[in-house]
């Protein structure tokens, strides 16, 4: 498993092919959930082609299915609170651990601002629901922690339900047939474009970099 603390990751050339963010609020076949609305709508906010995978995506699955984001754009300033935030409470819980072993831990749930996928405009996390917006249960809340979920927020935790690991099964098909790439400590995490993408796919730089709301 690579973590985004990987020097791999931070090593990948930054490409950024200027293509705009668009307010997935206003695209009418997408369920945006608001549990992590901010007042300038950063949140709802995706590069244009990861939205068309997620289209993408959500034509696939059975039917009665829908995805439902979450979080897309993330401005970098908050990226670095949460990450210094979880390395804070981290050194709480585990006052034995060195500043090294904080990093790497606080990378299963928080990406480091140097490499933070979610500014890039190109990662998002969601979930599934039913037509009706009733939430399946994929095992674990979204941004569900791995010291609190005992890593049952791995992508391939075996500790979950058969009916979970069926669930993650069908997001992980629609999204990964369309194109995005899968943080796997985070089963609700999905990218395209970022440097985390890069290196799965082999590609040799991004195709997002880091950018700022207009």
């Amino acid at each position: 498993m690579i973590l985004l603390s990987d020097r791999r990751i931070s090593a990948i050339p930054l490409g950024d092919n200027g293509e705009a963010l668009v307010d997935v609020r206003q695209v009418a076949e997408l369920r945006v959930d608001d549990r992590l609305a901010d007042e300038a709508g950063a949140y709802a906010h995706l590069r244009e082609a990861t939205v068309q995978r997620l289209l993408a995506a959500q034509r696939t699955l059975p039917r009665g299915l829908r995805l439902r984001i979450i979080e897309g754009y993330r401005p970098l300033s908050l990226q670095t609170t949460y990450f210094e935030g979880y390395k804070d409470e981290l050194r709480r819980r585990y006052p034995d651990w060195d500043s090294a072993r904080r990093h790497v831990e606080a990378s299963k749930y928080i990406s480091p601002p140097e490499v933070a996928p979610h500014s890039t405009g190109g990662t998002v996390d969601l979930t599934l629901c039913t037509a009706d917006g009733l939430e399946l249960d994929l095992g674990t809340i979204v941004n569900a922690s791995p010291v609190d979920s005992a890593n049952a927020c791995f992508t391939g935790s075996p500790d979950i339900s058969p009916q979970a690991r069926t669930n993650r099964a069908i997001l992980g098909h629609a999204l990964s047939s369309a194109g995005m790439v899968n943080y796997p400590t985070e089963w609700w995490h999905w990218s395209f474009g970022d440097r985390y993408w890069a290196l799965s796919t082999g590609a040799a730089r991004t195709r997002y970099g880091p950018v700022d709301l207009p």
